[in-house]
């Protein structure tokens, strides 16, 4: 019998090699004219553990921003809807362990009376400062600790790779490591000449991750001049590539926030989307999305291991993505890979459930890159090869619908005994 061909999946990293972006130090400082800083401010009552993060621009800058659409949305992504509107801001200010959320008018006053703080000590608008918040959903959040801690993370803004990584420490909930990602690049600035540009920034989120239109909170930056047009565009365009493919438990947290400052430091005239520099930039800041994005996925609560489910062949985007989901989101799946059981059918079960409209006689499945169903039908499989190939730290499911050329990658981790651990125990 003639070996069968693993199915065609799109490669990874070709927008870092199609503009000869190259990974660097400095996550969110990676940019020119941007200071962190992460600090103990007593938020969570540990006084060895980073509760306040601060990621400012020298000046105020061009600022793109998306939001969690979640109906529970918390106080500080209200407000910083409200002040982000005008395409502007100067910094982002962010607490662990306490959300914020479904707190109700003294919620949004700690909210407001927060980037207030940060403002007078940044010698700002308020208008100019975000705010964000993570942890547990409806503890009333106290401004004491933003009292002392903000002025102590003013003082300690810097430009450098430990207070980018600081302040990355200083949003971690359930996440067991700080998530950053830069990459730096030339684009043109007119007249021939050539300007270097940076992109950097730093995700939390570990568990309640399906967003839509977000990720639980990061913050990124460049220093390409970007107009605000342009960024909105070029974060929304990475946002929907990247965050907005993670799922580690299907559920949208109340506070998802996804912040980008362009400082404009690097030089050069301001990029607009039809400029020829704005390409290069926009695949910048994809190429840390998608890095940060699987972090994530990666470090989802208890997981053991990253699984990237490719789906191709199908009629249309949309239905790739829904397929995608089902089986990412499906705990028989999720369990089996725990358990390294290459058991197929859970794969199948989960994308012919979802509603999509398909033949399952067209259909192909490989798992770790090996064909074990072709045209609905399953192949031999060597189990022992199997195990093995699970011993790696990614797993990928690759899916052919057989109906068409639209595809869509989601990416996820496995279901495990200490996820149930983490989130039992969440609130005590």
């Amino acid at each position: 019998m003639q070996a069968q061909q693993p199915i065609a999946v799109p490669a990874t990293g070709v927008a870092a090699q199609e503009f000869g972006l190259t990974p660097c130090e400095g996550g969110v400082c990676a940019a020119k004219g941007m200071r962190a800083a992460g600090v103990v401010a007593g938020l969570r009552g540990d006084p060895n553990r980073r509760d306040l993060a601060l990621v400012a621009a020298n000046k105020t800058c061009v600022c793109a921003a998306t939001f969690t659409q979640n109906r529970f949305c918390a106080a500080p992504v209200q407000v910083s809807r409200e002040h982000v509107c005008n395409g502007l801001a100067r910094a982002v200010v962010l607490n662990s362990g306490n959300a914020n959320a479904s707190t109700g008018e003294p919620g949004i006053a700690v909210a407001r009376q927060t980037a207030a703080l940060v403002a007078h000590e940044l010698g700002c608008d308020e208008q100019d400062v975000l705010v964000g918040s993570t942890g547990v959903i409806g503890v009333p959040l106290k401004l004491d600790g933003f009292r002392t801690g903000v002025p102590m993370a003013c003082k300690a803004l810097a430009n450098t790779p430990q207070a980018a990584h600081d302040a990355a420490v200083a949003v971690m909930t359930t996440d067991t490591v700080p998530k950053e990602s830069a990459y730096t690049g030339t684009i043109p600035a007119g007249g021939g000449a050539q300007t270097t540009f940076s992109v950097g920034g730093f995700v939390k989120g570990s568990g309640m991750i399906q967003p839509n239109m977000a990720t639980m909170l990061s913050v990124l930056s460049t220093d390409a001049p970007l107009s605000a047009s342009a960024a909105r565009a070029a974060l929304k365009a990475a946002v929907d590539q990247t965050f907005n493919k993670v799922t580690v438990d299907s559920d949208t947290s109340t506070n998802d926030t996804c912040i980008l400052f362009a400082t404009g430091c690097a030089g050069g005239p301001v990029i607009e989307e039809d400029s020829a520099a704005y390409p290069a930039v926009a695949a910048a800041i994809l190429c840390v999305c998608e890095d940060l994005a699987r972090m994530i996925a990666a470090d989802g609560e208890g997981a053991t291991k990253l699984v990237t489910v490719d789906v191709v062949g199908a009629r249309t985007k949309a239905d790739a993505l829904t397929v995608a989901r089902s089986i990412a989101n499906s705990p028989l799946v999720k369990t089996a890979i725990f358990g390294h059981d290459a058991n197929w059918g859970r794969v199948a079960a989960a994308a012919g459930k979802c509603g999509v409209d398909f033949c399952q006689d067209n259909v192909d499945i490989d798992l770790l890159g090996v064909p074990v169903l072709r045209s609905g039908l399953p192949l031999p499989m060597d189990e022992e090869d199997m195990l093995r190939r699970f011993e790696g730290p990614e797993v990928t499911i690759a899916i052919s619908l057989g109906e068409g050329e639209a595809g869509e990658r989601v990416w996820t981790c496995d279901l495990t005994h200490e996820y149930i651990t983490i989130n039992g125990d969440y609130r005590t």
